[in-house]
């Protein structure tokens, strides 16, 4: 383009997309740079099929028991295969959907690998990654290889699996959420090493398909970045369900042999243990991809594998900014879409409010659901707050026992002078659908007393989120 672009977007994930639109909706000229799959990994090979695998395995889990219900369901089975497909299928019905957001938005897509070779310019090239699979054709009328000019330059490049010395993922024997998408066969037993939402997630859905599960964890508690009282109840249920967990532990060495894994965990106190089996999952983390930008000979900062920016998704170079995972933690679509919406009104002069990160819902979409928004206890009481403090569990729910549904809790933190919702914590089923009630609480500055006046419907397992808040100031009614 003659005139070049006011905005190009590298990376087409949910932060790359949304920017773009919002962008494009803002009256300026925009472009995205995309070298494998509209839609990036959330759609294409995380938050979307994952939810279709676990959607799979919690049905099969209710099949399981259907005598519980006053049902018979005889001779349950699943087709793993069939299981995967039906996962892809609903990937490609999105990536075909964002192609569509594109041209509806008239943003121009260019189909390539970019680097930035100086501010105000992209170069586009042949991809050098080979895609997972084979993918759906690019969009018509895209762009390709070529260099670009752009006023703004937003890197959404997004983040891969952390690898660890010894225990790297090669596609047969450890896997990484890539290859625990799409298994060719069912394994029989599987250590997961890693007990963050993607490790969890992976699992309960091996696990539900009655796979022996082993999980690894090298802190404390599992799922580390939640309250430890929700984390706990989380552990509970899922060693009732037949899961091993071992926290405070580590694998300090991985035997491959023919057709499975040994693994030799270090445990707390110093003694050690042999675990074999089929397959292993290495869920350590993710980093940024900040590689063959050319934000180094920029000058570009980075710190431990991701882009140093501010509150606006500026970097310390003028005119080049980044947004999402390859931006830092926390790695959330829905962190990455909010973040690349205010970079871009920024841009376009419209003074956004920067994001609130501790008002950053997080869900794990396991059987129990967790999610939470805001400060845990201990974050709470470490930042001098005086707190108090109220739980409710979905025993005490009709609509939860109706469900069969009826292990789970919710836990809200108050500040105690003002009555400020400090955090929300929650476990059982749908929490993930039901966090959001308390992000818009906080984001409006809701205080106790409009909670306690809400009217919740009845019955519904909301209304687990207002007998949580009235047990905060002692006037809990059904437990």
């Amino acid at each position: 383009m003659a005139d070049g672009y006011d905005v190009i977007v590298i990376g087409s994930g949910p932060g790359g997309y949304v920017t773009a639109i919002r962008a494009a909706q803002l009256g300026l000229k925009t472009a995205i740079v995309e070298r494998e799959h509209m839609g990036g990994i959330c759609l294409n090979w995380g938050c979307i099929p994952t939810k279709a695998l676990l959607r799979s395995s919690e049905i099969y889990s209710h099949f399981n028991h259907a005598k519980d219900f006053g049902l018979s369901a005889d001779k349950v089975g699943f087709d793993i295969s069939a299981v995967v497909k039906r996962s892809r299928a609903v990937s490609v019905q999105l990536n075909q959907g964002i192609g569509f957001l594109m041209k509806k938005n008239k943003i121009d897509v260019i189909w390539g690998e970019a680097s930035i070779p100086k501010a105000g310019e992209v170069k586009v090239s042949k991809p050098k990654k080979k895609a997972m699979e084979p993918q759906p054709p690019a969009p018509k009328n895209t762009l390709g290889e070529g260099t670009y000019k752009a006023k703004h330059i937003i890197v959404a490049t997004g983040a891969r699996p952390r690898a660890l010395p010894g225990m790297e993922p090669d596609g047969e024997l450890i896997w990484t959420y890539f290859e625990a998408m799409v298994p060719k066969d069912m394994p029989k037993s599987l250590i997961v090493v890693g007990s963050g939402a993607i490790g969890i997630e992976f699992a309960s859905f091996y696990r539900s398909l009655g796979a022996e599960v082993t999980v690894v964890e090298v802190l404390p508690q599992i799922l580390p970045v939640e309250d430890a009282e929700i984390a706990a109840h989380v552990r509970k249920r899922l060693e009732k369900q037949g899961m091993t967990i071992h926290t405070e532990a580590k694998v300090t060495k991985v035997d491959k042999k023919s057709g499975g894994v040994t693994a030799t965990v270090e445990m707390k106190g110093g003694k050690t243990q042999t675990i074999s089996a089929d397959r292993m999952i290495s869920a350590v983390g993710v980093v940024g991809n900040i590689e063959n930008l050319g934000l180094e000979d920029l000058g570009v900062k980075t710190e431990r594998g991701c882009v140093v920016i501010d509150e606006f998704g500026r970097t310390n170079v003028k005119g080049v900014y980044a947004i999402g995972d390859v931006a830092g933690p926390p790695m959330l679509a829905h962190k990455a879409e909010h973040e690349g919406v205010v970079c871009v009104e920024a841009i376009a002069g419209k003074n956004p409010h920067a994001m609130d990160k501790l008002k950053i819902p997080g869900c794990t979409y396991c059987q129990p659901q967790v999610a939470s928004v805001g400060l845990t206890e201990a974050k709470a009481k470490e930042a001098g707050r005086e707190i108090k403090v109220g739980r409710f569990p979905f025993i005490g729910n009709g609509k939860a026992i109706a469900l069969g549904e009826p292990d789970g809790l919710v836990k809200t933190i108050f500040d105690a002078k003002t009555g400020e919702l400090l955090g929300a914590h929650m476990v059982g089923a749908e929490v993930t659908e039901l966090i959001q009630g308390f992000v818009v609480a906080m984001n409006c500055e809701t205080t106790e007393e409009e909670l306690i006046h809400a009217v919740f419907p009845h019955p519904t397992i909301s209304e687990t989120m207002h007998e949580s808040v009235l047990d905060a100031y002692d006037r809990v009614i059904h437990v």
